[in-house]
């Protein structure tokens, strides 16, 4: 960073069966690409649940968008070529396929809220987009998820004694509720310097034109 980049602080709830929430993280880091040497960022993921109530077995995707919204939802093959299209453009693989399921994501938050005491939460939330939406993992099992830590160098045991003793359980569901009282009810949701809220998976150059106007009130403001 050079001597003048500006501190930039950026907090995404986000839930790590959502693709959106990948491609909303990747848009924005082509964006700051784009402003090199600008901003020294601190990102910290937060914990949404899109389905709190999914059993640990997971449910067939396809079932279940058609039960959470409806028959046509069930038909999203479009959708889901547009995903991995725009995947692709960002280097990023979604992997579609007859049969796909969606696990309860509760456990995987409770690693990332770890992981962020270990300076290892953006490696591991990406690792786990890259588990379910490309590796096709059960992102709701234990075993495997400790599996994903291992494979971004944290502990696989410790990972799993994470879980066993529920040591993140309650601070995650706390969090959760604080988002919800916040009014974020759907993800992503991105917000810079605690004050700058974007929803969804904006693209790129929306994320260049909000950084731009952060970056000059807050110039204005320290030379008042």
């Amino acid at each position: 960073m050079t001597a003048t980049a500006m501190p930039l602080q950026i907090d995404v709830v986000s839930d790590v069966v959502c693709p959106w929430c990948i491609v909303g993280y990747l848009q924005l880091q082509a964006a700051l690409a784009q402003m090199p040497g600008q901003f020294e960022v601190s990102l910290r993921w937060h914990p949404f649940e899109l389905n709190p109530q999914m059993p640990d077995e997971g449910q067939e995707l396809r079932e279940h968008l058609v039960e959470k919204y409806g028959p046509a939802a069930g038909r999203g093959s479009g959708t889901r070529q547009r995903l991995v299209e725009l995947g692709e453009s960002l280097g990023f693989e979604f992997n579609y396929f007859d049969g796909m399921r969606i696990y309860n994501t509760f456990k995987a938050h409770q690693l990332l809220a770890w992981a962020q005491e270990q300076g290892k939460q953006t490696e591991l939330k990406l690792a786990l987009f890259d588990a379910f939406f490309t590796r096709s993992e059960n992102v709701g099992d234990s075993q495997q998820l400790a599996a994903v830590c291992k494979r971004v160098g944290l502990s696989e045991q410790t990972a799993l004694d994470v879980l066993v003793e529920a040591t993140y359980a309650e601070p995650v569901r706390e969090e959760e509720s604080m988002w919800l009282e916040r009014e974020v009810h759907a993800v992503p949701a991105f917000f810079f310097q605690s004050s700058y809220m974007v929803p969804g998976a904006q693209e790129a150059q929306a994320f260049v034109r909000l950084l731009t106007r952060i970056k000059e009130r807050e110039l204005a403001a320290a030379l008042r």
